[in-house]
């Protein structure tokens, strides 16, 4: 292309830009003026909703109600208002939107933003003063329709009311002539209403229909809890009273200790608290009464309880104390018993005064519970304590007795097992005399061409073995722990013995009736060799090692040779 054609498509380019830059401010302000102007519109409208027709319509009608002072300064004053409203605020209003909408077409959009916000709150604030003005008419101009359909419903609640007190009347009688006068003092506000309303003194009607909603809910209640209150303070409470006053007497002239009750006190106070719960009643004032009656009569149920509980902890005090004496008694003879032995024990066992110092402990400490059970027998004698609290004592006390009693047991069981221990040991030394005395008759009866040497260590271990326990048997005092140690060594060594005998008997006798069984077969060289072998190892005194040597000759030629030989070895056992 040439410069020339650049030239053009530059400008080409330039001019539309420009008018895209142009389009778009173009299109911005008429959307912001569209905006604006959509504002100024709901302004406009919420301005023109301040003064609604109701508030003149409203004035009119307490205008023909005037008949007195004070209602003729309240209109006047409301006419005031309103024409500071519809003369002043209203005119101030149109002046601002007017220039409002000059900022609008100047398009000074800085100060718009800001003189509509200042606006918006202006005109909420003059629609709320006319809004609370178009109320306070209203609270005299509805006043009659308003008051009338409220005593209406007031009227319609004191009706059944006053049918539900007379249908029940006699359940009233104690405030019958309070509640009557109450009766006739509504009767009173409602011809008092009647004639504010004829006089249409409608300042002094709220007040008078607020008296007959007080005092017919004040009624309300008084009919509806009258008869439980009365009931409960004429009938249930003082019966409950009598009754346990009755109970009260009766088990304490049984013995049983209930100062802890207080339950003279209680009911001079219950009777206290009644008589004020009457006369509140008696100004028609029930505040919280049945909650007080309610808790008063709690209050003596809870008393049958009190009262059950000492029964029953009179029978378990007198079980318990006659457990507990003979219980100490047997226990204190039984360490006595053990007292007088410890020196035997001690000088037959090896026991030290730590091992010992229990039964002292034992016997300081049921010496402490007889003590206590005798304080606790004597508060009995004397009353001083209710059968609820001695039980509890006693209860403590025989948990420990018993604690004591079996660490009493556990300490018998030890000392016993003493001298069981000691019995065993002597019945086990008969026992391994027996088996040593089996083992060297086994070795002689058969007659074996050499004894092994091992034989004769085992026999010499044995030997010192019981030796030594025969020792430890004849010491005074026995260490049993040390005795039980001899004994153990002592069999276990007598066993290794006699299992060595048997061992040693039972591979003599197998390897001779191989070698004898096996001589058919010395024709072979081999087998022959092994034999000889076999029959030296025999002379020698090893005879596991003869065996071996004996049945893996002959095996040459017998291959069933080690069934043979084991069926030989089982017959030989049984």
């Amino acid at each position: 292309m040439s410069d020339k054609t650049y030239i053009i498509l530059g400008i080409v380019y330039a001019v539309v830009a420009i008018l895209l830059i142009v389009a778009v401010l173009v299109l911005i302000n008429k959307h912001n003026k569209k905006k604006y102007e959509s504002i100024l519109l709901i302004l406009e409208r919420d301005k023109n909703l301040i003064l609604s027709a109701n508030i003149l319509t409203e004035l009119n009608k307490v205008a023909s109600l005037i008949n007195n002072n004070d209602l003729e300064a309240k209109y006047n004053a409301w006419k005031n208002r309103y024409n500071q409203i519809k003369n002043v605020d209203i005119p101030t209003l149109n002046k601002k939107l007017n220039d409002l909408e000059e900022l609008i077409k100047t398009r000074k959009y800085k100060e718009i933003n800001k003189e509509t916000a200042k606006l918006e709150l202006e005109i909420y604030y003059v629609k709320a003063k006319s809004e609370f003005l178009l109320k306070e008419i209203k609270e005299i101009s509805l006043s009659e329709s308003k008051n009338r359909e409220i005593v209406t419903n007031l009227k319609r609640e004191y009706r059944d009311i006053y049918l539900k007190y007379n249908n029940q009347i006699e359940d009233y009688k104690t405030i019958k002539v309070p509640i009557e006068l109450q009766f006739e003092n509504i009767d009173k506000l409602f011809n008092t209403f009647e004639m504010a309303m004829e006089n249409n003194d409608y300042s002094e009607a709220p007040k008078i229909v607020k008296a007959l909603g007080d005092n017919i809910g004040n009624i309300k209640i008084v009919v509806e809890e009258a008869p439980a209150i009365i009931l409960l303070g004429k009938k249930l409470i003082p019966a409950k009273i009598e009754d346990v006053r009755n109970i009260y007497k009766k088990m304490t002239s049984e013995g049983y200790v209930l100062d802890y009750l207080n339950i003279d006190y209680n009911i001079t106070e219950a009777e206290k608290k009644i008589a004020d719960v009457f006369d509140r009643l008696n100004v028609l004032n029930l505040s919280d009464s049945v909650i007080e009656l309610k808790t008063i009569l709690n209050y003596f149920d809870g008393l049958y309880i009190d009262f059950d509980n000492e029964r029953t902890s009179k029978k378990n005090y007198e079980e318990n104390a006659r457990k507990i004496a003979i219980k100490c008694k047997k226990l204190l003879a039984i360490i006595k018993n053990l007292s007088s032995k410890i020196e035997d024990i001690k000088y037959s066992y090896d026991l030290t005064d730590d091992d010992l110092k229990i039964i002292d402990e034992l016997n300081l400490s049921i010496k402490s519970i007889q003590n206590d059970y005798e304080i606790i027998v004597e508060n009995y004698r004397s009353k001083t304590f209710p059968y609820s609290k001695l039980s509890k004592e006693l209860d403590i006390l025989n948990n420990k007795l018993s604690s004591d009693e079996d660490a009493l047991d556990l300490t018998i069981k030890k000392l016993s097992s003493l001298k069981d221990d000691e019995l065993r040991a002597r019945e086990q030394l008969d026992e391994i005399r027996k088996i040593l005395k089996q083992s060297k008759n086994k070795i002689k009866e058969y007659k074996l061409p050499v004894i092994p040497k091992n034989y004769y260590i085992e026999l010499s271990e044995a030997n010192d073995a019981l030796d030594v326990m025969i020792d430890e048997l004849n010491k005074r005092p026995i260490s049993i722990r040390i005795l039980n140690t001899r004994v153990d060594t002592a069999r276990d060594l007598v066993l290794k013995l006699y299992k060595t005998t048997t061992d040693t008997i039972k591979n003599a006798r197998l390897a001779e009736n191989t070698i004898c069984y096996g001589n058919r077969y010395r024709v072979t060289k081999s087998i022959d060799n092994g034999l000889k072998k076999a029959e030296d190892l025999f002379i020698n005194g090893n005879y596991k090692e003869s065996l071996e040597y004996a049945i893996n000759a002959v095996a040459e030629a017998d291959s069933s040779i080690h069934e043979k030989i084991l069926d030989l070895s089982k017959e030989k056992e049984s």
